[in-house]
């Protein structure tokens, strides 16, 4: 009897204890959750903190950017782009991938666009008596800077190795994105015309690589009005496809000679014997140019005009802006549908492949041209081709018989 009383209280004992170990177990889990949540609340607290602080280093750099992509240069300029790039620079890869502001991203300092010591900014003095300055809206893309601008430059100096070749740029968001990103100064007009008075230049010959007469031309011609004065000649070039004419029929040797130019060079990289293979293949080739609300803007149906007259019949004329209206992408892709062509062959009908080649024809957003292409399901096969009229040795060839135009002329008033 006694060990059974025994073995009752232990198991009582036993019991008890359970009981109480579990009352402390269910406390403890408490306290430990309550921790956890605490712990869980500084951490969240404190990425928090730290996402602010990224945030704001990065709106930091974005705003430094905004101040320099202006059209206007200051006293200020050059210290305003060097303190961008320290600023970017001093920025965590993740804070830069946060840089965004009304004309800042992540790609104004981080885009890889090629190595910009291959380019000859072409801002040396000692430039002698006889200049060629040539004028250019300019690009920050690099590849197409020295391979595109700089190889319409370095022909006019060939064909002139007694005249002193230098560059203006007219852009001078351009220009600043390049000091800023590369360290590379390009004059604009004003520097450039600037220098050339300082250098005691004489004759001054400007060769613009314009496509045509529009806007920039028109700004190009009012600077130089202002400095002519201080020359003892000046003399301007046409720009690529000359004078503009009155209507689309209009057509001259200079707008034949960059439409066999351009499409030579594009069925060239095609790997097609000829444009009419390509054709026979159903390729139609669509040259992409800026367009503008300028009266210059005929020169872009001219183009067409001067295709058909070619008998280029599978090759179209576009426009980013879509001026002229028949120029716009969605024109321009029932065009080709309509025709018959079921491939298509992007290019851009600009002096350089910068940023509208590879963004606005070529991009992965939803209206580039390429996107537009691909999405109306209409096409077996759209390529593109990111080249430049720059680099073509043909294009180079009419702007310096320009040159050699505008040369004479200062011949001729002697």
């Amino acid at each position: 009897m006694k060990k059974k009383l025994v073995v009752l209280l232990a198991a009582a004992l036993t019991s008890g204890l359970i009981f109480t170990g579990c009352g402390s177990t269910s406390e403890t889990a408490s306290t430990d959750a309550s921790m956890a949540e605490e712990e869980l609340s500084a951490d969240t607290e404190e990425e928090e903190g730290m996402a602010d602080v990224d945030q704001a280093a990065a709106d930091e750099v974005a705003a430094l950017i905004d101040a320099i992509y202006v059209q206007e240069r200051t006293d200020e300029t050059d210290e305003q782009c060097a303190a961008a790039k320290e600023a970017w620079d001093a920025l965590t890869d993740e804070q830069k991938e946060l840089v965004e502001g009304e004309n800042a991203d992540p790609d104004y300092f981080g885009r890889d666009t090629g190595d910009a010591s291959l380019d000859d900014p072409r801002n040396q003095d000692e430039i002698g008596e006889n200049e060629i300055l040539v004028v250019s809206f300019g690009t920050s893309f690099n590849d197409s800077r020295a391979t595109d601008i700089q190889g319409i430059e370095e022909a006019i100096q060939e064909a002139y190795p007694d005249w002193s070749v230098r560059r203006a740029f007219t852009s001078q968001i351009i220009i600043n994105h390049i000091q800023a990103r590369d360290g590379e100064c390009i004059d604009n007009v004003e520097q450039a015309l600037e220098r050339a008075v300082d250098n005691g230049v004489k004759n001054l010959v400007v060769q613009p690589t314009h496509l045509m007469h529009g806007a920039e031309y028109d700004e190009l011609i009012e600077t130089l009005e202002t400095y002519e004065d201080q020359f003892e000649s000046v003399s301007v070039a046409e720009p690529l496809l000359g004078e503009v004419g009155d209507d689309a029929t209009v057509i001259n040797e200079d707008k034949e000679a960059a439409a066999q130019a351009v499409v030579a060079a594009a069925v060239e990289e095609s790997g097609y014997d000829s444009l009419d293979a390509a054709a026979e293949d159903g390729v139609a080739f669509v040259f992409m140019g800026h367009g503008t609300s300028h009266t210059a803007k005929v020169s872009y149906s001219q183009m067409q005009t001067q295709m058909s007259e070619l008998g280029y019949d599978n090759v179209f004329i576009g426009t980013v802006e879509g001026e002229p209206e028949d120029t716009a992408c969605e024109a321009v892709i029932e065009a080709v549908n309509e025709a018959g062509y079921t491939k298509a062959i992007l290019r851009p009908l600009m002096v350089v492949a910068g940023d509208h080649a590879n963004n606005d024809m070529a991009g992965e957003d939803e209206d580039s041209w390429l996107s537009m292409f691909e999405s109306s399901r209409l096409f077996e096969s759209v390529d593109t081709q990111i080249s430049g009229l720059g680099r073509i040795d043909a294009i180079q060839e009419i702007y310096v018989e320009h040159t050699a135009a505008a040369i004479e002329t200062l011949t001729d008033s002697e």
